[in-house]
């Protein structure tokens, strides 16, 4: 990575002063302006520190998020898209409320359409309505789950995306959603650029697994967990009363393992944490089922909690079992845990009781709780203010405690993934006690 990959691209000079800078009211606070020179270390250690001085490199760094004293679109004459897109995730009914109130409040943008059902919603064959927003309208949304504009998946026509924008004079197009919605946000970016227009296009990060590059944490995400808390704690009341009792809990995680091993450490009460980060064997001297029997032998009872992509090496896999997105197609490693621990034990002749939960879509679909409402908030407000200002391809962040800017092409370049030599893998080891590894020599 160098300084100048993290660079936000701009539609030009922001000569419009903001409308922050201007209130009726006499006791209104002054705005602490950011300025486009304010950047946020990616690496603030004193080793990096020492190597920047000694090369007289420039540190890697993203740009500062927050409102800016001049903005590049004129409030009365802007109009704003806003698309939701992929799978559910508790937020983001609060990420299109707070944009909205943000334009309509703050900058005096009442002209705001809700595109329905994701990108299809810029594809005229599709004939999906187009939602006229107002700050009345939304004032309610963040209290029930899923997505007030609906979503869907998959890749759309770029040349038509952009002829609707047009068509319909969009200046500002907010698009919410995860890697591959991001993706399509920099393809509509690329085109817009070929047509030489001004309209900028701003992403707000979805991921309820936490697996997007170079942000340390995605809305959704402490909802996701703090609910599979509670889940997990009611399995544990499950496999404890019975003898031999072993409770299968499956969460989310595709590629990433951040749910399981999160929820795993706020409850303390998982005996394994399977993720995909890390493979495992079944049968042998180390594999999981012999070391899973070993528990239950001393404990009478055992907790497991998979995410969704770990043990995926156990399955024939074909490049055409994708989803709409071109997301391969995990095959259900929980019910295939289940299946091979019962058939195990029976043929060991080894009683057991196994009662299998996938909460997936039921946490999905749920509202966000306190601490990620106000972070989608946050996000929402950060994303107003760098869209109104000129800044464009870009996705808002959050590095260090502080929000950030940052160019899409950088955030999707690869998948976040839990460091299995890191703290959180290490903590998780503590708290389960399961072995470093599960592999046979």
């Amino acid at each position: 990575m160098k300084y100048e990959d993290f660079l936000v691209t701009s539609l030009g000079k922001a000569g419009v002063v903001s409308p922050l800078k201007h209130t009726k009211r006499t006791d209104s606070p002054v705005y602490n302006f950011v300025d486009d020179s304010e950047r946020i270390l990616y690496d603030v250690s004193l080793e990096n520190f020492n190597i920047c001085r000694e090369t007289g490199e420039m540190p890697v760094s993203f740009e500062k998020a927050g409102p800016r004293e001049n903005i590049f679109f004129e409030p009365a004459k802007t109009k704003v898209g806003i698309v939701t897109c992929g799978g559910l995730c508790p937020g983001l009914n609060n990420v299109i409320r707070s944009i909205v109130n943000e334009l309509y409040y703050r900058y005096g943008i009442g002209r705001v359409l809700g595109i329905k059902y994701g990108y299809e919603g810029l594809i005229p064959k599709y004939n999906h309505p187009v939602v006229e927003l107002t700050a009345s309208m939304v004032s309610n949304i963040h209290l029930i789950g899923g997505t007030f504009l609906g979503s869907s998946r998959g890749n759309q026509d770029v040349e038509k995306m952009v002829d609707t924008l047009e068509i319909m004079n969009i200046n500002v197009l907010f698009c919410i959603g995860g890697d591959g919605t991001l993706r399509g946000a920099h393809d509509i970016y690329k085109e817009i650029e070929k047509r030489k227009l001004k309209i900028c296009v701003a992403g707000i990060p979805k991921t309820i697994d936490n697996d997007i590059d170079l942000i340390q944490k995605s809305f959704g995400f402490e909802t996701a967990f703090s609910i599979a808390n509670d889940i997990i704690r009611n399995a544990h009341n499950e496999a404890s009363g019975a003898f031999n009792g072993i409770a299968l809990v499956k969460l989310m995680g595709r590629d990433s393992g951040f749910i399981a091993a999160s929820a795993a450490l706020s409850i303390q009460e998982v005996n394994f944490v399977l993720i995909p980060e890390i493979t495992f064997d079944l049968y042998g001297q180390r594999g999981f089922l012999r070391i899973l029997k070993k528990r239950l032998i001393e404990r009478q009872h055992a907790v497991i909690v998979v995410a969704e992509g770990a043990g995926q090496e156990f399955f024939e896999t074909s490049d055409n079992d994708k989803d709409a997105s071109g997301n391969v197609k995990n095959k259900d490693i929980g019910v295939y845990l289940k299946d091979k621990i019962s058939e195990e034990f029976k043929k060991k002749g080894f009683p057991h009781s196994i009662k299998y939960i996938d909460p997936s879509y039921i946490i999905r679909s749920s509202p966000a709780n306190a601490n990620d409402s106000k972070f989608c908030n946050l996000l929402a407000q950060n994303a107003v203010h760098a869209a109104l200002s000129g800044k464009t391809d870009f996705v808002v962040g959050f590095w260090n405690n502080q929000f950030t800017l940052m160019p899409i092409p950088m955030v999707v370049a690869k998948r976040k993934k839990i460091d299995v030599e890191g703290e959180l893998w290490w903590n998780v080891l503590e708290a389960t006690g399961q072995p470093i590894s599960m592999k046979n020599p």
